[in-house]
């Protein structure tokens, strides 16, 4: 096998961990100097992680888990489950004395960190006894195509890792979606469920006294991973002296209150999560005083240019948070795209300037004007291409009946991207296409207990957001998907609104939708490389 083999079989692999394994056997047509074009595969592993829901004893949790059908090439067969991610109570004892002796010698080598680690809180779930802590599935999905549901009304639910394999890997999605009716995080809390990971970022969190942010992290696996917390606020790094090295026992979760992090209280910071060994699942628990909670999900990664889509039409407050991770400042011009085309908002009439490695934040007020919109971002006149992260704090409502949703940068639907969890009423689909106009289908899945797919398409013209009600399952019973799909045009921005009025308190949340890579391209070879799987 020479080099270019070689180098093909590496960057396969490459691309194949960015969520799974994909196949990457090509046909040989015997032309061996003719370049091929990559072919685009299934992969055939995904996973994914749930945070624990809520320490609310008001606190009730639905989980819908999915994965769409018709999905060329992924054949039949396999499983996805999710199950309690609680380690036996012996493991969990060995990985975090071998966790803190690799933290120790990581900060002797590198002078950084200092001796001592978070303390616990008594927050952190606890350890199941006995040999059968790798629990049973508390969810599993049967076949592509059909949601499967679950519910939880514990305030000590677990958080959930799961696997999934074969014709049920490509895009395999799961919603966690949890109403408290009470208390400073009563709201409706929902999140997709992540894939684990080494880098994560998160701005629109805070550290102020009137909010109480969590970042849950989450090993899927069975060794230990050792994650670092920094936080960055509008003056540069705050300060914190025990956000680096935080072990994550092996199949175990870790929720870090940000604020025991620093002494300083910050409005608006960034989060940066990112591992030293290992990888994890990371996302942040919000719960803000006398308005609610949600989950921020981590922003897309850095770049010149973001869309924040799916800000509804009766939103009361909008705040942009955005952060320059680089060595360069950003000078953003900051847009709105509504129903009937795209405008610069008068509280955005100057640039926004994101100095490098430090918070900024605009305050767009009631930006929509009874009109849904999605934020675009990008360099002003004459700046340069400075990559950013950048998120939304989203209320609606007025005085003690406000609720409060965020809404991070998210990446475009390139071939499919998928929501799950959606009800016969309260759900609301924005799609926005920032450029020029684009095309896409809209399938909506069998329910969860019955119930049989309808398909609509969406024309979006460019610079404008369609805030549309989804179709609904003919004859639905329990909750259902939602998939997009782009057939012409240019690219398209989705998100999902989940709305639900209780007590007069317009509780909501916002689920972005980005590509859910549920296909990788693999280098055509003649060489058939099945047996590194």
């Amino acid at each position: 096998m020479n080099r270019t083999t070689l180098s093909l079989i590496a960057a396969a692999t490459a691309l194949a961990a960015v969520t799974g394994f994909a196949a990457v056997t090509a046909p040989d047509t015997g032309d061996s100097t003719t370049a091929k074009a990559p072919a685009r595969l299934p992969v055939e592993r995904s996973s994914l992680l749930c945070p624990a829901p809520s320490t609310s004893e008001l606190a009730e949790t639905a989980y819908t888990s999915f994965t769409p059908a018709g999905t060329a090439g992924a054949g039949t067969g396999g499983a996805a489950e999710l199950a309690p991610s609680v380690a036996p109570l012996d493991d969990v004892a060995d990985d975090e004395k071998k966790t803190d002796d690799k933290a120790k010698d990581d900060k002797a080598q590198d002078d950084e960190a200092k001796d001592d680690a978070p303390k616990d809180d008594g927050s952190k779930e606890p350890a199941a006894e006995g040999a059968d802590a790798k629990a049973k599935p508390f969810l599993a999905l049967k076949e592509p195509g059909k949601p499967v549901s679950g519910t939880k009304n514990v305030a000590d639910a677990p958080a959930l890792v799961g696997t999934a394999t074969g014709s049920l890997a490509p895009g395999w999605t799961t919603q966690q979606t949890t109403t408290i009716t009470g208390g400073e995080s009563r709201g409706l809390l929902g999140m997709t469920c992540t894939a684990p990971g080494t880098d994560f970022w998160f701005p629109g969190a805070s550290t102020d006294k009137s909010r109480q942010d969590y970042v849950h992290l989450t090993n899927p696996d069975d060794t230990a991973a050792v994650a670092d917390v920094a936080l960055y606020g509008k003056e540069g790094t705050v300060k914190s002296d025990t956000g680096e090295g935080i072990p994550v026992p092996a199949r175990s979760s870790v929720p870090v209150l940000l604020s025991t992090l620093t002494g300083e209280a910050e409005p608006n910071v960034t989060v940066h999560v990112s591992t030293r060994t290992g990888r994890v699942g990371a996302v942040v628990n919000v719960a803000e005083e006398k308005i609610g909670g949600d989950w921020l999900a981590a922003s897309a990664d850095p770049a010149p240019r973001a869309v924040l889509p799916g800000i509804p039409a009766d939103a009361t407050s909008v705040r942009l948070v955005a952060f320059a991770p680089g060595e360069d400042d950003a000078e953003l011009k900051v847009q709105l795209a509504g129903e009937s085309g795209t405008i610069v908002p008068s509280t955005a009439a100057e640039p926004l300037t994101v100095k490098s490695g430090m918070t900024a934040s605009l305050d767009l007020g009631d930006v929509t004007k009874g009109e849904a919109g999605s934020v675009r971002i990008g360099p002003a006149e004459g700046a340069g291409e400075t990559p950013v992260v950048a998120a939304l704090r989203v209320v609606r409502g007025k005085g003690a009946d406000q609720e409060v949703a965020f809404i991070p940068a998210t990446g475009p639907v390139t071939e499919r991207a998928t929501v799950a969890d959606n009800r016969a009423k309260g759900s609301t689909l924005s799609l926005t296409a920032p450029s020029s106009t684009g095309k896409v289908k809209v399938t909506a899945s069998a329910g969860s207990a019955g119930g049989e797919q309808v398909v609509k398409t969406y024309t979006v013209k460019g610079g404008t957001t369609q805030a549309v009600t989804p179709p609904v399952p003919a004859g639905l019973k329990g909750s259902y998907a939602l998939t997009v799909e782009p057939e012409s045009g240019g690219p398209v921005y989705a998100a999902r609104t989940l709305a639900l009025a209780r007590d007069g308190v317009p509780m909501f949340t916002v689920q972005t939708m980005p590509d859910d890579r549920g296909m990788v391209s693999v280098p055509a070879t003649k060489e058939d490389l099945s047996v590194l799987k």
